[in-house]
């Protein structure tokens, strides 16, 4: 197919949709990464791709390949495409009918204490770019972020990664290290030669999702393993909660790094053994595969996926979509 037939088709007859499809599994060399990128389901993706190659009479994909290769034919449709969908986008863009154009609500399911200075940054240009679209933040335990998309009252969720259900997509969206802490007015404090034994009976402060089978459980795991056997004298589902007792000195406790390295700075806590830490709790985007999402939901979804594809390039694909 010439070049010109094969514009002026693609303008005249061919679904776009099918054409940003194809685009995607081009781009990600992946049905399932593509369907994750487009917040479709594979079959979905599979099928739009044999509606695609029906309607123009050509293979674009070779499915037995590992990774998916795009065929001779494939190539020269996705260059044309890409051509054109370009040029479609500026029109868009030149009619005011861009990001800031699009509105509606995105609902954010999120646990207690992400402190991420990046994802401020990320939510202010996105306000720049989409400010007709609002965010709600709701701040709750993981599985009730878990359950909330299940129930279709959240958009997508920032959680540590539990056990999930199979129609819950995760990837990584921010590396967090456990360490343990004590607080300005603990006995502990201002010792330079504090070391593990030192630790075996020393109360401790505790996240109520810190048992078996939660996300917390390895801080569990480490305080087993270690001997560290004092009582839990203070909890709570708050990550800034658990500081607050842990500043006060009610007992030792876990932070991640990060959230606590300003008050180290300040003299407000202290770094305890050991030196590397105590455990990952990495905090995961969560979203349902299934469900369909408006254009200010999706257009915040891929905006975060490229966000992330930026700080954790390594993620960008294969480990999408829980791979």
């Amino acid at each position: 197919m010439s070049k010109a037939k094969l514009d002026t088709y693609l303008n005249d007859r061919l679904d776009w949709n099918l054409l940003r499809t194809f685009l995607a599994i081009a781009r990600e060399r992946s049905i399932s990464r593509a369907a994750t990128r487009l917040h479709l389901t594979q079959p979905a993706v599979s099928q739009a791709l044999k509606r695609l190659e029906d309607q123009l009479g050509l293979q674009l994909i070779d499915r037995q390949a590992n990774p998916i290769e795009v065929t001779r034919a494939g190539e020269e449709v996705r260059l044309i495409a890409e051509e054109v969908y370009g040029t479609i986008s500026r029109l868009s863009q030149a009619s005011g009918e861009g990001g800031h154009e699009i509105a509606g609500m995105v609902r954010v399911a999120i646990v207690s204490g992400l402190d991420f200075p990046e994802y401020d940054a990320f939510l202010g240009r996105f306000h720049r770019d989409y400010p007709r679209i609002e965010l709600e933040c709701q701040e709750m335990r993981s599985a009730d972020v878990v359950r909330s998309l299940e129930l279709r009252t959240a958009t997508l969720g920032l959680s540590p990664k539990r056990a999930l259900p199979k129609k819950i997509e995760h990837r990584l969206f921010l590396r967090q290290r456990y360490a343990l802490f004590c607080g300005q007015y603990h006995p502990l404090f201002g010792r330079a030669d504090v070391q593990i034994a030192d630790l075996a009976g020393e109360k401790f402060v505790s996240f109520t999702g810190d048992k078996i089978g939660d996300p917390l459980s390895m801080l569990t795991f480490f305080r087993d393993e270690m001997g560290l056997t004092g009582p839990v004298v203070g909890s709570s589902s708050s990550m800034w909660e658990v500081r607050r007792l842990i500043v006060a000195g009610f007992g030792i406790g876990c932070l991640p790094e990060h959230v606590a390295q300003d008050d180290v700075e300040q003299g407000r806590l202290q770094r305890l053994p050991p030196e590397a830490g105590v455990a990952d709790v990495d905090m995961h985007l969560l979203w349902m595969a299934d469900r369909k999402f408006s254009a200010a939901e999706a257009a915040f979804l891929e905006a975060l996926h490229r966000f992330i594809d930026a700080r954790y390039p390594e993620t960008a694909s294969g480990t999408m979509g829980g791979q």
